[in-house]
């Protein structure tokens, strides 16, 4: 395969990769049962981390990959993230959608592109990092994955449950909202890769009636005032952080949902599906749930409604002129939290077998059980404090998120030159064989020392970011990158390139 995305015949290498998964897919757990062959039978996808050998990459429905990040970002979490800038940080209108969208523009780069290495590799996004970061390395990115992951679900969880509970007028208890929310996404997660994108291509659908439907509203209450002061820069640099972390987040598991992709894909073909279903919904969203935060101050029942159910009860007061209707649609936008956890939950398999790789004898879905079963009492003790939990937790995974992207794209573009034929697959799951790891790890190290004087949080505030406001994630990735590559070509000298 070529580095401008063209595809060559089947290597040696691919064809034995086959052959191996095939070995390790009938020696897996319960792989002689009776349910475990019945669930086979309706379709329920078990492959986890397992490649995908090229006879088997045969979708050509290459859109798909924009309906899943469109309707996994077309919810009531990016209409929340939207309204951190006026409430957290006090920002105007104005100021808060140039962030949003130039933010959004410029960290939505580098998910969009990952996701075109599922189609050439057939690999995981976590399994593919081993090529850079090693067997071992990788590990640890793993660990931040599922924690980021588990993050989100917990965030979504907690939202989708205030928001069922505001259409019940309270008879409805936040906790029994986030149990509904958590088993709905852990039904879909569970049926696989299938079920899951067509889920996704219908989601969005009612969602996007629903905010049509709040907008013609509410749309006359929708003002720009002033900004009671001047953004500053710090400010700006810090909901910045925020906006990134949101989106740059999917990076490591973009591959996950491309690579049964056809192999002779054009490259730019999956790049813009996936760059404008991470695009279009969020800055849509987060504009959107910025002009309403503001104007929730000048509206009384609004206001009210946001008080009492944070987002959740602030979209149900928009909508209650509606009836039931707008109770509908309000459970709509709480059910939109679904295609969001569902996504996460299946990349969570993925990186758990990344982290423990005795793990890929068990079929996949037993780890959504699992995630699901540490999400709910999380959400449960965390409900009550969502907002704080929300702006510390976007702005953090900013940072990790971002070293990750640097050293992967290091790896493919500076070192391997973009040929992913120097990728051999027959070495994915061969410690002996792949990177050491001491390279990508220790250029992450190295760049904490610059990082941690840049960051911005509510604990802790470095010298560099009282001046300039976080710009964590900016020095995350080019300390990262500038680290890596010379650190890699004397890693070289001891492992040769695999």
């Amino acid at each position: 395969m070529s580095a401008e995305g063209k595809c060559d015949a089947v290597t040696d290498s691919e064809k034995d990769v086959g052959s191996l998964v095939e070995d390790l897919h009938d020696n897996q757990l319960f792989a002689k049962t009776r349910w475990r062959r019945q669930l086979l039978k309706w379709g329920v996808e078990e492959r986890g981390i397992l490649p995908v050998p090229p006879a088997q990459r045969t979708d050509r429905h290459y859109s798909k990959i924009f309906f899943v990040f469109f309707s996994a970002n077309f919810n009531i979490l990016s209409f929340s993230a939207g309204t951190l800038g006026p409430i957290t940080y006090g920002l105007g209108l104005r100021d808060t959608c140039l962030v949003i969208l130039f933010f959004n523009l410029l960290t939505n780069i580098p998910p969009a592109y990952l996701a075109t290495f599922g189609p050439r590799l057939g690999l995981r996004q976590m399994c593919q990092s081993r090529y850079s970061f090693g067997y071992f390395g990788v590990m640890i990115m793993s660990i931040f994955n599922m924690a980021t992951g588990m993050g989100y679900n917990i965030l979504n969880c907690i939202l989708g449950g205030q928001t069922l509970s505001s259409v019940s007028s309270g008879h409805l208890t936040w906790t029994v909202g986030i149990v509904i929310i958590a088993l709905i996404s852990l039904f879909v997660s569970f049926c696989g890769y299938r079920v899951l994108v067509w889920y996704e291509r219908l989601m969005w659908i009612p969602v996007l009636v629903a905010y049509l439907v709040a907008i013609g509203l509410g749309g006359k209450h929708l003002v720009n005032p002033p900004p009671a002061a001047p953004a500053a820069a710090a400010d700006i640099l810090s909901f910045a952080s925020v906006i990134a972390g949101f989106v740059i987040s999917y990076a490591p598991i973009s591959s996950d949902y491309t690579l049964y992709y056809t192999p002779d894909v054009p490259a730019w073909k999956v790049f813009m599906w996936a760059y404008l279903g991470l695009n279009t919904p969020v800055i849509t969203l987060q504009c959107l749930g910025a002009a309403f935060a503001i104007a929730a101050s000048t509206v009384p029942a609004w206001s009210d409604g946001y008080t009492n159910g944070n987002v959740g009860g602030l979209l149900a007061a928009v909508l209650s002129p509606v009836g039931n209707f707008g109770k509908f649609l309000t459970v709509m936008l709480a059910l939109s939290a679904t295609g969001n956890i569902a996504i996460t939950l299946y990349s969570f398999c993925m990186s758990f077998q990344v982290f423990i790789p005795q793990a890929v004898l068990v079929p996949r879905y037993f780890f959504s059980v699992l995630a699901t079963a540490i999400i709910i009492p999380l959400s449960i003790v965390g409900q009550h404090k969502f907002y704080d939990t929300l702006s510390n937790f976007l702005g953090l995974i900013a940072y990790w998120s971002s070293a990750y992207c640097a050293v992967v794209l290091a790896e493919h573009l500076a070192v391997r030159r973009g040929d992913f034929r120097t990728y051999d697959l027959r070495r994915w799951n061969d410690a002996r064989q792949l990177p050491l790891g001491l390279a990508a790890v220790g250029a992450c190290v190295l760049a904490v020392g610059l990082v941690v004087p840049a960051m911005d949080q509510v604990w802790f505030v470095g010298p560099i970011a009282r001046v300039t406001g976080d710009i964590g994630f900016e020095l995350a990735f080019v300390a990262t990158a500038a680290f890596y590559v010379p650190l890699r070509l004397v890693e070289l000298r001891f492992r040769p390139l695999v």
